[in-house]
């Protein structure tokens, strides 16, 4: 289960799901486990690793509002617009 994050985007009165989980290993390599969810109840999961240097590790590393080796938190929507 995806843990619930404390700041909402797009309704200040509800708490936002996190899409999935996020650590960073003691070399700097973020490792994301993310869920999605379709119609009819269809879900996936995946397991992205960005290594230190990766094109967009600092990206996903600044999404993450920052991240400590050995760390996990919880990964919030990225925007549709992406």
């Amino acid at each position: 289960m995806c843990p619930t994050l404390s700041r909402p985007q797009d309704d200040p009165n509800q708490p936002q799901r996190s899409i999935g989980q996020a650590e960073m290993k003691p070399d700097g390599t973020l490792v994301l486990v993310l869920r999605a969810e379709g119609p009819g109840g269809i879900t996936g999961d995946a397991r992205f690793e960005y290594p230190v240097g990766h094109p967009r590790y600092d990206a996903i590393l600044s999404h993450l509002g920052g991240l400590l080796p050995m760390e996990t938190k919880g990964v919030p929507p990225w925007p549709e617009n992406l």
